[in-house]
Formats: C-alpha cells, structure tokens, sequence
C-alpha cells in the first residue's frame, strides 16, 4: 500500500561569529576548561551579537538549508520553528521567517518544548504533510539562550550557547515500508510533574519579564537516559527497526556523559555517535538540526541510513525521530 512520508531534501544551520571558550567564561565566574568539560563535554559555544535575534539565526539557517537543498522558497507552504527563546510574547518567529523568505502563503508558527523541540516540530510536520496540509516544509530550530541566562550562576551559564539548524522536508508517497526513505516512527512524552527540574524564572503572566534559567543539573542528569531510552525503543518498535541497524545516532547535545551512556545502552559505538557539544554548547532546539547538518554536509550522513534523534527538555519532555535519510 503507498503511503506518504516525510523525505529529508537539505539542512543548513548558522551560528553566531563570536565564539567563547572556557577560559573566557573562568574570567567571569568561578569556574575552569577542567570543570566544565569533565561535567558536560563543552570547550566552546557561540553568543549571538548585539541586535541578532533568533529570527535572524533562524532565516540564515532556513536559507541555507534551502540552497543544500535547490527548493526555493516559494515552493514552501509551512515553517515550524522551535524556539523556547522568541523575538516577541507573540506573534510566532516562525512567521518572521516566513516574511523574511518572502513567503505570502502557506502558513508558519511555533513549537514550544524546550529542548525536545526540534523532535516535536518534526513529528509536527511529519502528520500535516502526511494529513495533505502541506507539500514541502521547513522544520528549523533556533535559539538565544544567552538572552535567559544568570551570568552569574556558573552551574548554568557555561552549558548554553545560541545557534540554529534547519531541513527542508517534502512529502513523498512510498510503498510503506521500513525500506523507505523519510521519517518512519516518532514517540513523544512529557511530565509535568518534572517542571521545576528546568524553567525559567519569568514570564509574561507572572512576572511580566523574561526571567532567568534555572536548573537542577543532577536531577535531569538522573532522568535523563531513562527517559530518552524509552522513546527510542518504541520509535524501534514502530518502526520494525533493530537497534543494531541504526547508521547513526544524532542525540540532542546537552551533555557528552548522557550522550554515551545512551549510546552504550544501545550498542551504538563511538563512531555511528554525531557529537557537537564540544563545540556549540547545548543550543537547546538547534541542537539537532545543528549536528544534523554537520554529519550530513561532511558526508557521514548519506541517502539510505538510518538514523536516530532523540531528545529530553524542561517539562520536562522527550521524545524519539527514526527517520532514513
């Protein structure tokens, strides 16, 4: 029986030109390279300039991803972007984007699921272009943590940096098997009972500011990989996919210890394992789209792997993309 999926055609991603390496960020706080990348994994992340929002991150990547994949942008009738980091309360940056491409149709708006973002944009898509609400999209995920952080809290504000990442997605009918090219299972969760894990302290019905970051960076840690592990086994499930299968395993960039205990956990070696934390920080919901793009512009990632997301953000949420390149 044909089906209709959800095939990969470009990623692009950009990010901010200023670069911070730890030595800087132990000048400002009461830290060391020693500290954080024994911790976390992280060398370096990038800040975005004064006057660079996340719109702007955003419509570099989209452009990008656009061009890698010869679409133009007026082939595109939806944008979903997720961002826990906004220009505006409202409307969505996503529509931002979508005026910025010069885009007068179709329709864009945001996803909120912090650092499962990217995940829950994708799953998003996946059922509008397979519902026939759309043709070709773009899923892009775009952050200005910096923006959110106490600088003055070294547990929190050496882990983050800005950035952003997008693909180009078009929907494709196929014969419905695991055989086929594009996303093949997704599984999402959240817990509300998690959410003073990972927040932020303001907002517009609160506080009437944007507030702060705030972490407790050994409960999510405790949380994490069994979480993440449960979504990943039933998108495998879904899927009717081994875990031995999987070409490469493209998790979100938090922090390099749960990155490999996951991986470990699934038999995954080193080397079938995207890791940019070192160099971008965790970026939140660029995260992703960000390593995604890297492997597949270095030629890692090619047509016909498999390849597996997954992610966990405040909420806390979480959630698992099986797709085939």
């Amino acid at each position: 029986m044909k089906v209709l999926r959800t095939v990969v055609r470009g990623t692009g991603s950009y990010l901010p030109a200023r670069v911070v390496t730890n030595a800087e960020l132990s000048e400002l706080v009461d830290t060391s390279d020693e500290w954080i990348v024994q911790r976390s994994g992280i060398r370096e992340r990038h800040i975005a300039a004064d006057g660079e929002f996340t719109s702007d991150l955003a419509t570099n990547a989209a452009n990008a991803a656009l061009e890698n994949a010869g679409v133009d942008a007026g082939e595109i009738d939806m944008i979903v972007l997720a961002t826990a980091t906004p220009d505006n309360t409202f409307p969505a940056t996503a529509v931002t984007i979508q005026e910025r491409l010069g885009i007068e149709h179709g329709f864009a708006y945001d996803v909120h699921a912090v650092c499962s973002g990217f995940v829950y944009a994708l799953t998003t898509v996946d059922a509008m272009l397979r519902a026939g609400q759309a043709r070709k999209a773009l899923v892009v995920g775009a952050e200005t943590f910096s923006r959110i952080l106490d600088w003055e809290d070294r547990t929190t504000c050496v882990l983050f940096g800005d950035g952003a990442g997008a693909m180009v997605v078009e929907a494709v009918e196929t014969d419905g098997d695991a055989s086929d090219r594009g996303v093949l299972s997704s599984r999402l969760r959240s817990d509300g009972r998690h959410k003073d894990k990972l927040y932020v302290d303001g907002g517009p019905s609160t506080t009437q500011t944007a507030g702060h970051l705030r972490m407790q960076g050994r409960e999510v840690f405790r949380h994490a990989v069994g979480m993440v592990s449960d979504v990943i086994d039933g998108a495998l499930e879904d899927a009717g996919v081994d875990a031995g299968e999987i070409d490469w395993f493209v998790p979100h960039q938090a922090n390099k210890r749960i990155i490999d205990a996951t991986a470990r956990k699934f038999g995954w070696p080193e080397e079938k394992v995207v890791v940019t934390v070192d160099k971008h920080g965790n970026t939140s919901a660029a995260s992703i789209p960000l390593a995604l793009d890297v492997a597949h512009r270095d030629g890692r990632i090619r047509e016909g792997h498999l390849v597996m997301l997954e992610a966990m953000g405040g909420g806390l949420t979480w959630g698992a993309s099986l797709l085939r390149w």
